[in-house]
């Protein structure tokens, strides 16, 4: 299979003022790819932006909540306007929320699958045209490596994801005999900020939530530029599934050999590393 070497394509990327998506941006900048970026943080993005005109490509922003089935439909229209087609579609934007099923509520639930699940569904349907216009596109859906195994205190975020990626498998083989792919990304842990800006739990003691999020971002420690060279190769290959890290391997790989009783293993490996 040939290499993609995305010069002279047409990118567009949620949540890219920050963490992975910021570091896709400047990865397909100085590859030479003309960007589209969107996220919620106006001041984060344009930031973003000014970093990747120096390589040289067009850059457009446009602040966006994927939660908003009306803003998305009308950036689709603006960039319709704009753009014959694009190649590339990044469905990055994600949020986190702490606690268990019974902690989290009904609303904080909502709010997730929103952004993290449903905020891909209505991305990819609205930009699904354009990039059929291409001469070959891809669609690269970020999940996680929580969209493979099921950690407790996940339950929303884990939701999402799974749902992420089966979205994805289904998509890529009902788009088989088109000139669109489907790429589904599974980072582990990558150093960013989702985390510290995790949404927690009505009531929750407040020295346990910084206790969790401290265990939380000893496990990130992968930089996002190198989580960014890793997906964009997977990207170039047009691969229809992608891990990242080695935490993502090891973890993929036992829920592989063990579907049921993973997380016990998990729990044990990690008990053994204490002592």
């Amino acid at each position: 299979m040939s290499i993609w070497s995305l010069a002279g394509e047409r990118a567009l990327i949620t949540g890219a003022a920050s963490g992975i998506g910021a570091a896709l941006a400047e990865g397909l900048a100085e590859r030479g790819c003309h960007l589209i970026l969107t996220d919620i943080n106006e001041a984060g993005l344009e930031a973003v932006a000014e970093k990747a005109r120096a390589h040289g490509v067009e850059v457009d922003t446009y602040t966006l909540d994927v939660a908003d089935p009306e803003a998305i439909k009308a950036l689709a229209e603006a960039v319709t306007l704009k753009c014959a087609s694009i190649a590339l579609l990044f469905n990055n934007a994600g949020v986190a929320l702490g606690g268990t099923f019974e902690e989290a509520s009904a609303e904080n639930f909502d709010w997730l699958m929103s952004i993290n699940f449903f905020g891909v569904v209505r991305m990819t349907r609205a930009f699904l045209p354009l990039l059929k216009k291409a001469d070959k596109a891809q669609i690269v859906n970020i999940s996680s490596i929580f969209g493979i195994v099921a950690p407790p205190g996940q339950t929303a975020y884990s939701s999402a994801k799974f749902a992420v990626r089966g979205f994805s498998n289904a998509l890529r083989h009902e788009l088989k005999d088109s000139t669109v792919g489907v790429t589904t990304i599974h980072p582990g842990g990558i150093a960013t900020s989702i985390a510290t800006s995790a949404r927690m739990p009505d009531g929750a003691d407040e020295s346990e939530v910084a206790a969790g999020r401290e265990r939380a971002n000893k496990a990130l420690v992968m930089p996002p530029s190198k989580a960014a060279a890793i997906i964009l190769k997977g990207v170039a290959r047009r691969r229809g599934r992608v891990l990242v890290g080695n935490d993502a391997h090891v973890l993929a790989w036992l829920e592989r050999l063990f579907p049921v009783s993973y997380w016990g293993k998990v729990e044990g490996l990690l008990a053994s590393r204490m002592k």
